[in-house]
């Protein structure tokens, strides 16, 4: 049976952060924790948060030591603040990092029992129950579409990077505002923009049923595919920011239909070396999944590949993998795992950790031991 749910009331345009406070009301957030991170406190976003806000008549708490990937101790030392200050909301300002930190955050301060109890993988969905906080997305990034997302990624005290997935941690609100993204440094752009890119390409890739996550997520590669360069150039370029924004939240609202093997590879390694930037790893897996995928019952009867490259441009499917190759190059980014420090004496760890992952069964095909080292092989 096909299950199609789509949720999240989106604020989306330029200037949108002016409508957080009446968000907060709408939603019933009286007394928000604000989870962001240094960047965005240090960009002058968190700022803009607060001034919309008005906490002059709004008490708001502020967390601002979100990791570059979330951990269950950063959640741990958030959800104790929140449960102190005598929050009834979240209110989550930053990327991915910062969304996810807050879903953590959502759940440990109404849910008892380490956070790994509610770990996809460990059969914690269902223990995730609707006393979870009430969250707003801000995102200032384009990449994740954690904004609009079930899920969460976090590091948990074990150090495996695992999935946290609910219908009841989607966000209550997205505010999209692709202004808050002008001048996004040129490296995070092309990661983050990438990671989009890649969630388009893997939902599509995905064998379950589900036209309408198909239609936007080909609607979003064609989007993300067309503009990543025009705002990675010019962070400025505000047709591009709009584009690259709207990009990765379509990526988002498709992906309830499943990922692959680039997902369960970089959760996998970023586990293993926190320090790697989840959108970046993506972007050096896609090339060899794509071209694994290829070969897919499913991708083949339903011309997959074909469709993809024509909402990108090229002339054929067989085309998609050295295309992505050059779009890396062309935006700075890597040129394969090796130069981000990554050694074959770590495969078997990492292939350890993808099997294990949530995303490795809904790949159009399941990889064996023997294929993800031969995908991590054609990456370094």
């Amino acid at each position: 049976m096909a299950f199609i749910y789509y949720i999240t009331q989106i604020q989306f345009e330029f200037g949108a952060i002016k409508l957080l406070r009446q968000e907060c009301e709408r939603v019933g957030i009286t007394r928000p924790l604000i989870v962001t991170d240094p960047g965005v406190k240090a960009a002058g976003i968190l700022q803009k948060a607060l001034d919309a806000l008005n906490p002059s008549n709004m008490r708001v708490t502020v967390f601002d030591q979100t990791p570059s990937n979330p951990t269950e101790a950063a959640v741990r030392v958030a959800a104790e603040l929140y449960k102190a200050s005598g929050c009834d909301g979240l209110i989550a300002v930053g990327g991915g990092s910062a969304i996810d930190c807050a879903k953590g955050v959502a759940i440990a301060a109404t849910h008892k029992g380490p956070l790994k109890t509610y770990a996809t993988i460990e059969g914690g969905s269902l223990k995730i129950t609707d006393r979870v906080a009430p969250l707003i997305a801000v995102p200032t990034t384009s990449g994740t579409g954690s904004e609009v997302a079930r899920g969460a990624i976090i590091i948990v005290d074990d150090h495996r990077k695992l999935g946290f997935h609910s219908w009841h941690l989607v966000p209550k609100s997205a505010i999209c505002d692709p202004e808050l993204t002008l001048g996004l440094p040129a490296k995070l752009t092309a990661a983050t923009g990438m990671d989009a890119i890649a969630h388009c390409m893997e939902t599509f890739m995905a064998p379950a049923f589900n036209p309408p996550a198909d239609g936007i997520a080909l609607d979003g590669l064609e989007r993300g595919w067309a503009h990543i360069e025009r705002a990675t150039s010019s962070g400025s370029d505000r047709e591009a920011r709009l584009n690259m924004m709207s990009a990765s939240m379509q990526g988002a609202m498709a992906f309830q239909k499943g990922l692959g093997c680039v997902h369960s590879l970089s959760h996998s390694l970023g586990g293993v070396d926190p320090r790697l930037h989840h959108g970046t790893l993506n972007a050096m897996f896609l090339p060899a999944v794509v071209r694994f995928n290829s070969q897919a019952e499913s991708v083949r009867k339903e011309h997959r590949m074909e469709r993809m490259a024509r909402a990108m441009g090229l002339a054929s499917g067989t085309d998609i993998p050295q295309a992505i190759k050059d779009m890396n190059a062309r935006l700075g980014l890597p040129a394969g795992l090796a130069a981000l420090g990554v050694q074959r004496d770590q495969f078997s760890k990492i292939i350890k950790g993808a099997l294990a992952d949530h995303c490795h069964k809904t790949n159009p095909r399941i990889a064996s031991v023997a294929e993800y080292e031969e995908m991590l092989e054609d990456s370094l």
